[in-house]
């Protein structure tokens, strides 16, 4: 029994959907033990991955995580040291996923429709790297995929400046494969992920071990990169001063200490 996330079966498929509306979905402790749980006990052929209306997954809930873990880390402890469990999960399975994002897709959301092998857009949908606005780098999948998906350039441009993209030019920049009317985007998702589903499945996770082994970095090695840098910029003045902006709505003054 889950309480922040639901997962149901539509024969071979299961649907994961963050179920926190209120919150827009933002991601707690138990969030991320669920997400994984489910991901990695799932029996299906493809999992598709959304959020209950309005959001898709808006990064981390700032107070039960972020707060959480930049005092863990000035206090010494360090969150974690290396890959993330939920990351190391949703990298690692050999069921396809697709990644229904039905609206905003920000922070360690972006991170987690990165995850995703596929990603079907609603017209509704935002995409944002914006960790750097927190005073933090992102996670794994901001390094090792998303300049696969929209070159060096435009990657270097939205991890520098966390600036948040619409769904259309979403698309134009490849980062999702379609758009579609919001309504439609749970069907369309799914009779992506029926087809996915119909193919032989042995074939098809060959297909996604060969694509990891051809594109991926090797993300052991990457998270404790990406743990190590946070543990340091989780100490930082312009880490608690993007917090604490954040928390107050209003505009940050960054000092680079």
């Amino acid at each position: 029994m889950y309480t922040e996330i639901t997962y149901t079966v539509d024969g071979d498929v299961g649907i994961v959907t963050i179920d926190r509306p209120a919150a827009r979905n933002a991601l707690t402790h138990t969030t991320y033990a669920e997400l994984s749980d489910a991901v990695e006990s799932a029996s299906v052929r493809c999992l598709v991955i959304t959020g209950r209306d309005p959001a898709f997954c808006s990064g981390d809930d700032v107070k039960q995580v972020m707060v959480a873990a930049g005092s863990a880390s000035a206090a010494g402890g360090g969150a974690t040291r290396g890959l993330t469990p939920a990351a190391r999960v949703l990298l690692g399975t050999d069921i396809p996923i697709v990644a229904a994002v039905n609206g905003a897709a920000v922070g360690w959301g972006m991170e987690l429709a990165l995850m995703a092998d596929l990603r079907v857009a609603s017209e509704r949908a935002r995409f944002g790297e914006l960790f750097v606005k927190r005073g933090l780098c992102c996670d794994v999948a901001g390094f090792g995929r998303l300049a696969q998906l929209v070159g060096r350039e435009r990657a270097s441009e939205l991890l520098y400046t966390g600036r948040v993209l619409d769904a259309d030019e979403a698309a134009t920049v490849g980062l999702v494969s379609r758009v579609v009317a919001h309504d439609d985007l749970l069907p369309t998702t799914m009779d992506l992920a029926r087809t996915i589903a119909a193919n032989p499945p042995l074939a098809v996770q060959a297909l996604k071990r060969g694509l990891r082994e051809a594109l991926d970095p090797d993300w052991e090695e990457l998270g404790s990169w990406v743990s190590t840098s946070l543990n340091r910029l989780f100490r930082t003045e312009d880490h608690r001063e993007g917090v604490a902006a954040f928390l107050e709505k209003r505009d940050p003054s960054y000092v680079g200490r």
